[in-house]
């Protein structure tokens, strides 16, 4: 025979649990032996293990008490339905574990899941948690700012990832986000980057919406805020020196046509002396 502590010892619960159960019907209340103690069986032991056991599996006591009535078969039926519910309320759980690791991360919740593949395939290369954060958030602006070019952009930065030379230099750029400005390895990356620009058309022009995101890297770190400044101004003087090499090409064109009516050197020289008498 067991005392109520004991009892309540081996089903893992607490006295004031069992006196609950004893008030609410659940567990009958045994007798009181001749020093006016209660004294449980073991059979006893068995039902409070299985009522802790559904009351923990989310079963109102009510429905315990049904359960415990009930014929082995309807019983069985019932756990079955009961581990059903589990496994639904499982995957519920797990949902939400996922989403709050997702809130926590903030990306999976504010970005499409192929620039989620991209920040996810930045930090396999080894690339820096900081760079991986400000990488994620030019996307967020990209994705409000110019949703359209999303794709393009995600496109262009897988084909960066794969391109050995192209992620050599991103990782470096990833590195120097902790150099002083005034670094000799800046101005040889200042070089390369602008090297890589012109082999691949880019002018790195700021117009619009990406002026908002080159704001964004540059308030990162002041060596890039130079990086940035530098390239961008190379980029001008080479379209300046290209838009003057055109208009010269286009006013020889036109001298050669007959079309230019603009004086020449000559024509002005020879309207001198008219001028003068």
């Amino acid at each position: 025979m067991l005392t109520i502590s004991q009892l309540a010892s081996t089903a893992g619960v607490t006295v004031r649990t069992v006196r609950h159960y004893h008030q609410v019907g659940l567990l009958p209340e045994p007798e009181r032996d001749a020093s006016g103690y209660r004294r449980y069986s073991a059979q006893a032991a068995v039902d409070l293990i299985r009522i802790r056991t559904l009351a923990d599996a989310g079963v109102p006591l009510a429905r315990i008490d049904a359960l415990l009535r009930a014929e082995p078969e309807e019983f069985a039926a019932a756990v079955t339905d009961l581990d059903a519910e589990l496994e639904r309320r499982i995957d519920r759980l797990t949902e939400h574990r996922r989403r709050i690791a997702d809130l926590a991360s903030g990306e999976r919740l504010a970005l499409p899941p192929e620039v989620v593949a991209i920040l996810d395939r930045m930090r396999a290369l080894g690339v820096s948690e900081r760079s991986v954060l400000l990488e994620r958030d030019t996307w967020i602006l990209l994705q409000t700012l110019d949703p359209e070019a999303l794709r393009q952009g995600v496109r262009e930065k897988n084909a960066s990832f794969d391109d050995p030379g192209t992620l050599r230099l991103f990782l470096l750029c990833d590195q120097s986000l902790d150099w002083e400005p005034d670094d000799p390895r800046v101005d040889r990356l200042i070089d390369e980057l602008d090297t890589w620009e012109i082999a691949h058309g880019r002018d790195n022009r700021r117009p619009g919406n990406q002026e908002v995101i080159f704001s964004r890297i540059a308030e990162a770190s002041p060596t890039w805020q130079r990086i940035l400044d530098v390239l961008a101004h190379r980029a001008k003087q080479r379209r300046l020196a290209a838009e003057r090499g055109s208009a010269g090409e286009r006013r020889a064109a036109a001298r050669r046509s007959g079309t230019d009516d603009r004086p020449t050197a000559a024509h002005r020289r020879a309207a001198e002396p008219a001028r003068k008498r």
